[in-house]
């Protein structure tokens, strides 16, 4: 009865238009009022200890070095960088996108940022160079979901968070599938390349390529920065965070000079706001969370699949499309908080690595960023190319096949995401 009031409740409040993070409070608020013997005090301590969550301190941290980076030209310099290195081959502008994207992706955490950062200049010079507006919108919404695959990733951290699994651990394991994916969608451009006749860019010559290379080293310097200091133990996943947001801003205001030190408050403010309601979003699905771990509920739903003999590969199934249809209608990070609890102990019980789940889940989100209605990446699209959200749509679906495609690989080729990990004994 607990279990069928507290989701009916949050799908209720959803559907007639209240915000997913206030729906999953109040969802979690009623049920304890109505059928838990907790008192509502617990409600407020839990958004006291949410606050509190060191791991999550990471987020903040990220979206300002991503905003700093985004602001500060990075973007700019790591796609003429990409050109450089892949323009020359038929359809390179389309699969320098991709590479820029990975790239970014590596410095930000957030798929929206990369989209925003790299779309906002790669679409407009792959139409100046002859490529159909859908095209370069359809790939550059696609490869922006990178930002969450490739580490650091925001919603690793959360995922880490909610499951008290390692942050380090998570983000090397979606090295290996980041890389992956990323060369797969250059694959598929390079084949549509050669069918359509698309242009490609003269090559660049060996001094051109070093140039590129000495401009962007200063971003690309960053990810050295942020996971060799979290592998050789020099700092956490969460003073990461914040030596990049520091080196960000150093590389924005000093070094490229892109932007004077009159603009940096408006960028922190920015960021500040991005995560302000990201974490009011987390604080509630939190609370959401603790109300399903004080009913039991996890427990319960992972005695009846145990009860019913489901196999990991049937659990697995399961769990991607669930995780798909929560995808179209939800933020990713909410998403991983209501279920993560609950997919957790299930997935312990049946004998599948935490990490692997984690990893199988941000390939689901990567994949409901891009999914109606509410995918995040087709409304930056839209916003930055000025293209009608339907249009960004039917120019993002043909690609959602390949992301199915890998999905299907990582979810039943474990060794896909936790061969690094293992390689390196974590």
């Amino acid at each position: 009865m607990t279990i069928l009031f507290l989701f009916l409740a949050l799908f209720a409040l959803m559907f007639i238009g209240v915000p997913v993070a206030v729906s999953l409070g109040l969802a979690g608020s009623v049920t304890i009022i109505l059928f838990s013997p907790d008192s509502v005090r617990s409600l407020a301590i839990k958004l006291f200890e949410t606050s509190e969550h060191y791991t999550l301190l990471a987020i903040p941290f990220f979206l300002l070095a991503g905003s700093f980076m985004t602001t500060g030209g990075v973007a700019r310099r790591l796609i003429d960088f990409a050109n450089a290195t892949v323009g020359h081959i038929r359809g390179g502008l389309a699969i320098g996108s991709v590479l820029a994207c990975m790239l970014f992706a590596a410095l930000s955490g957030s798929s929206p940022a990369t989209v925003a950062a790299v779309g906002s200049i790669a679409i407009a010079g792959m139409v100046r160079s002859g490529y159909p507006q859908p095209f370069a919108a359809g790939i550059v919404t696609n490869a922006g979901t990178l930002g969450i695959l490739i580490p650091p990733s925001v919603v690793m951290v959360v995922y880490a968070a909610a499951t008290e699994t390692s942050v380090g651990t998570l983000f090397m394991a979606g090295v290996v599938p980041g890389f992956l994916l990323g060369l797969v969608l250059m694959v598929a451009i390079y084949i549509i390349a050669v069918k359509k006749n698309l242009p490609a860019l003269p090559r660049a010559t060996f001094r051109e390529w070093l140039r590129a290379a000495r401009k962007a080293v200063w971003g690309l310097l960053l990810m050295v920065i942020i996971l060799g200091g979290i592998y050789s133990g020099m700092f956490t996943p969460t003073e990461a965070a914040a030596v990049a947001a520091v080196y960000s801003a150093f590389i924005a205001l000093f070094v490229y000079k892109d932007m004077s030190l009159k603009e940096a408050p408006k960028v922190v403010l920015e960021s500040a706001k991005l995560s302000i309601m990201l974490m009011f979003i987390i604080a509630n699905a939190m609370l959401f969370a603790h109300v399903l771990t004080t009913e039991q509920i996890p427990q319960q739903i992972t005695a009846m699949v145990l009860e019913a003999g489901l196999q990991p590969w049937m659990f697995l199934l399961v769990v991607n499309i669930v995780l798909l249809v929560a995808g179209a209608f939800m933020e990713p990070s909410a998403i991983i908080l209501i279920l993560a609890p609950i997919l957790f102990p299930i997935a312990v019980q049946l004998g599948i690595d935490p990490i692997h789940l984690g990893i199988i889940m941000v390939v689901n989100m990567e994949i409901g960023l891009i999914t109606p209605p509410v995918g995040l990446n087709l409304f930056v699209t839209s916003a930055v190319t000025g293209m009608p959200l339907s249009a960004v749509i039917r120019a993002a679906l043909p690609w959602l096949m390949l992301l199915l495609s890998f999905l299907v690989i990582v979810t039943y080729i474990p060794s896909v995401s936790m061969g690094l990990p293992r390689m390196l004994g974590m």
